[in-house]
């Protein structure tokens, strides 16, 4: 008999363990009026680049966005600034419900992106040039690639997804500094599970990639500048954003070119917590904090220039 309350007990802890977790009620989210936002601080220059889950070029057929970013070029100030976002966190979408920031370009196109993250976070940006995974893997490769410094951590995970020996050079085995083909970055920059800091683990590695980039052409000649400008404008998904647009972001990169990168990560660590929502694991944000965090990183520019 006793066997046989251990088995229905064992059952029953086996059952309890599969159930998905309770769903919880997100807080309401109020974004900004697009509209009456304020126009960028005078020399700033905001693009936002996002790259989707999918290695081919479909822009009728979007993936996911795993990867957001807004580059600011701020010629006043000489600063060259990163800010990533978070793929798992809560905004409110364009139909006013409330869902994940990543299936927003997939659903609603790439100008709702731009307009969920200029309502959420307070600073307009409607410039955008969207990748696949193999857009941004041929630019690196055109670029020569890219050195980055791995942990044994990160080293170990690489290995274990099997990338080409080749992949680095030299072949990779322990931490350390290695020249990464355009494959293996990409397979870097999407490292999620290496940590305890999950998802800001990636949107930090996009970051590093992104910087090690900008030092290797700090001082770049305009000839260098054009052919690495042809490369993004031929490995391009989708953009709104003209030749004579993409020439005029050069001309912002070179008069910044030199100076030390810097970045954000939003939402700061302090202004979200992990809830399951829609049977997902997700982020709520507290989007005031951000926007003061956000502001205060950009405003920085003129403490700066006036001090």
């Amino acid at each position: 008999m006793k066997y046989i309350v251990r088995a229905a007990l064992a059952l029953l802890l086996a059952l309890m363990c599969a159930m998905p977790a309770l769903a919880e009620t997100p807080r309401p989210i109020v974004p900004l009026d697009y509209d009456t936002l304020p126009a960028a601080l005078e020399g700033q220059h905001h693009y936002l680049m996002a790259c989707v889950d999918t290695w081919e070029s479909k822009p009728t057929n979007l993936g996911n966005t795993d990867g957001v970013m807004m580059v600011t070029f701020d010629t006043r100030a000489k600063r060259l600034l990163f800010t990533t976002f978070m793929r798992e966190m809560l905004v409110q979408r364009p139909d006013g419900q409330i869902g994940r920031i990543t299936y927003i370009a997939k659903n609603y196109g790439p100008e709702a992106l731009c307009k969920t993250i200029s309502t959420h976070f307070g600073v307009k940006v409607d410039k955008y040039l969207l990748f696949s995974m193999g857009n941004v893997q041929d630019i690196i490769d055109a670029l020569g690639g890219v050195e980055i410094t791995v942990t044994q951590s990160e080293a170990d995970y690489l290995n274990r997804y099997r990338i080409a020996r080749d992949a680095t050079t030299p072949s990779m085995e322990n931490a350390g500094t290695y020249l990464f083909s355009g494959h293996a970055a990409v397979i870097y920059m999407r490292i999620r599970k290496v940590g305890s800091d999950g998802d800001a683990g990636r949107t930090r590695r996009m970051r590093t990639v992104l910087t090690t980039l900008a030092k290797k052409y700090a001082s770049v000649s305009l000839g260098d500048a054009v052919k690495v400008l042809d490369s993004v404008n031929g490995n391009l998904c989708l953009t709104n954003m003209t030749m004579n647009d993409l020439l005029t972001a050069l001309g912002y990169a070179l008069q910044v070119a030199g100076s030390e990168p810097e970045g954000l990560q939003m939402p700061a660590d302090d202004a979200m917590e992990p809830i399951t929502y829609a049977g997902m694991s997700t982020r709520q944000v507290d989007f005031e904090k951000c926007r003061t965090i956000l502001s205060e990183f950009l405003d920085n520019s003129y403490v700066v220039v006036d001090r």
